[in-house]
């Protein structure tokens, strides 16, 4: 057994067990592979192209502006930027004075922009601590329910601290005139610690977040328009998971109930109040959190259990997993000497200390339990993780396939460990009740139930069946939003709504259903060469271009007999045009349509305005789409005057 442990060695160790204080988490739960261990020089030569890849694009290299946050927030965040790098991109870390994990040392390619802050470090790790205790050891296992007005206030000094630190970096004249002058392509930050969006603001930039969670989901509710309907979907610390019982959704609404009138209540007068000042207009932390273009949200399916999502919303879970590599050689000779048997890796984090020491004796007893018998021989990988329930360790046993034995202590990681239970790859352990036998018959029944070990191959293989990779999917979407000054488009309409206008109390005005397609460009092609007859009667326009005319197939615009008087010579009449490759042509200057969805997408792939003449079905709802985006004019179908 791999135990990460700091405190006193219990008494109870058993020879199967080593403590460490650190372990490669990621490299004990993989199966180190040769083809890792051998990289050639061909497969050296693709990462170096990737990382030249930028520079050979001109004009696509961009420079990001980062707001972090602490502890793991920081390792996720740090995968994601060390990738930026590696494709050219220019990325500036702003690290205050009271900085607990930010070492520029240990981050050579980041840039690191250091400013003095009236929070001291020791400052700011206490109120984490204090938050981490109390959670951890003060918090009864019904969450939401339990949410003690002793972690509000917790909550709130480590609000406060926040807003000084905010305070602190935007009244830095100096070094708010050095990233103005920076010119920034694009801000990122991770949502849980505010101020970042403040500072994009300041510089005129769009922004974008990387985000587990907020209490709750209040944050991702009102500040982002997320749907979470309480009916089927677990409210984060609710401790739910799957198939809820009607009393669990009893229990699941409670919660929801409970943290929206928290959020609505929290310590954010004096961010309203301080937002509004620094921009010199009336304003909430909320709103300003919702002008985010993209949330990258670091779980996925694998985990999460469906629920209705947004286009600006990415699930990017399990983005910091990677290839096992070697193990250093006292924990390869360790391993080795398990033989058939496989290994335990024991973690509960980086942030847990000062177990008492019937906790740690009770653990260590349970370990020493573990049978290396031939029973097992039957189950050559028969490896467990004993873990805390953090997204990062969940994600890495997922990964690789390892069942779980969870002993949640505080945030999310209840919830996390009851969505994995619920899908058959892990048995969970009470921490605060726990006792010797508990841990010891749940770690036999992981190992020794080949149905925990199935199910958590059946999540790896839902992990890795994946179009594009989850870090790739994140890079694409910073990228994205460098490229195109933002991602207005993908952003909900529902931040233009009050309250009231969001749930149609204002009123008897029709709502419209919104219509989603699927698969869009499947019918796009690239345009060909038109017949000679097509092209030489274009290339007679000169510099005036042509204009594209159709209402569809099925208006009668095919004439068959006499020609209308009213045709002009710079019109031709045809019983069918090959449409995709007029659009295509680079004279085309206009496409008049009647709003059909092939004509639409044509127009929209090739970049041509329109004029819309809807005749019936969604043509109208198309038509008033491409209006509202400003690449339509609209004429109405009976009197030909606009409306």
């Amino acid at each position: 057994v791999f135990w990460r442990f700091k405190d006193v060695k219990p008494d109870t160790l058993g020879p199967n067990t080593r403590i460490f204080q650190w372990v490669p988490q990621k490299d004990l739960l993989g199966i180190w592979s040769i083809e890792f261990v051998r990289m050639t020089v061909k497969w050296m030569s693709v990462l170096l192209l990737l990382q030249m890849s930028c520079y050979l694009r001109s004009g696509n290299c961009g420079k990001v502006l980062v707001w972090p946050m602490e502890y793991s927030h920081w390792l996720n965040l740090k995968i994601i930027l060390n990738e930026l790098v590696q494709r050219g991109h220019e990325v500036t870390v702003l690290r205050t004075s009271a900085s607990i994990f930010l070492d520029p040392q240990k981050s050579p390619g980041l840039k690191f922009e250091s400013f003095p802050t009236s929070i001291s470090k020791d400052d700011l790790d206490k109120i984490f601590t204090m938050l981490i205790n109390v959670w951890t050891y003060e918090i009864s296992g019904n969450l939401c329910l339990s949410f003690s007005p002793l972690l509000q206030n917790v909550f709130s000094e480590l609000s406060d601290s926040y807003l000084k630190i905010c305070k602190d970096t935007v009244s830095n004249k100096q070094l708010m005139t050095k990233l103005q002058r920076s010119k920034f392509d694009v801000l990122f930050s991770d949502a849980a610690a505010p101020c970042g969006e403040l500072i994009a603001e300041l510089l005129q930039i769009p922004f974008l977040y990387s985000l587990r969670f907020s209490p709750g989901y209040t944050m991702e509710k009102y500040s982002g328009k997320f749907l979470v309907p309480p009916s089927y979907v677990p409210v984060i610390m609710s401790g739910l998971g799957g198939q809820m019982t009607f009393m669990e959704r009893v229990k699941n609404m409670m919660c929801m109930l409970y943290f929206d009138f928290w959020f609505q209540t929290y310590n954010d007068k004096k961010w309203n109040q301080f937002y509004s000042e620094t921009l010199g207009r009336p304003t909430t932390v909320t709103e300003t959190i919702g002008k985010a273009e993209m949330w990258l949200i670091r779980s996925y399916w694998d985990l999460e259990f469906p629920r209705p999502t947004l286009p600006n919303v990415d699930y990017v879970g399990g983005l910091h997993c990677k290839p096992a590599k070697p193990l250093p050689k006292e924990m390869e000779d360790f391993v080795q000497t398990s033989g058939e048997h496989g290994v335990v890796v024991f973690s509960l984090g980086s942030m847990v200390s000062n177990m008492s020491e019937d906790k740690a004796n009770a653990i260590a007893w349970a370990l020493a339990q573990i049978p290396q018998k031939n029973d097992l021989l039957g189950h050559p990988k028969t490896k467990a993780f004993v873990t805390h329930g953090g997204a990062n360790g969940i994600y890495e046993a997922i990964h690789f396939g390892i069942p779980m034995v969870g002993i949640p202590l505080f945030a999310e990681q209840h919830d996390n460990i009851a969505y994995i239970v619920a899908k058959g790859a892990a048995v969970s352990v009470d921490f605060r009740t726990m006792k010797r036998a508990d841990l010891l018959s749940a770690l036999e029944t992981v190992i020794n139930n080949p149905f925990y070990k199935m199910n958590a191959m059946w999540l790896s293989t839902i992990h890795h069946d994946q179009p594009m990779k989850p870090l790739d999917r994140a890079i694409f979407w910073i990228e994205f939003v460098m490229r195109h000054k933002g991602a207005k488009h993908l952003r909900p309409l529902a931040h233009n709504l009050t309250w009231y206008q969001y749930h149609s109390l204002d009123g008897l005005k029709k709502k419209y259903l919104k219509k989603s397609v699927i698969s869009l460009w499947l019918e796009m092609k690239t345009w060909s060469y038109l017949h000679s007859k097509w092209k030489i009667f274009v290339q007679t326009s000169g510099e005036h271009g042509v204009v594209v005319f159709s209402l569809g197939s099925m208006v009668l615009w095919r004439f068959e007999g006499k020609t209308p008087d009213t045709l002009g010579p710079n019109t031709r009449v045809y019983k069918w045009l090959p449409q995709n490759d007029l659009l295509g042509h680079p004279k085309t200057k206009a496409f008049v349509t009647h709003g059909g969805a092939n004509g639409i997408y044509e127009a929209i792939h090739f970049g041509i305005p329109m004029i819309g003449i809807s005749l019936f079905a969604e043509q109208h709802d198309n038509i008033a789409y491409i209006v509202a985006k400003g690449a339509d004019i609209r004429i109405s179908d009976d009197t030909g005057d606009t409306p």
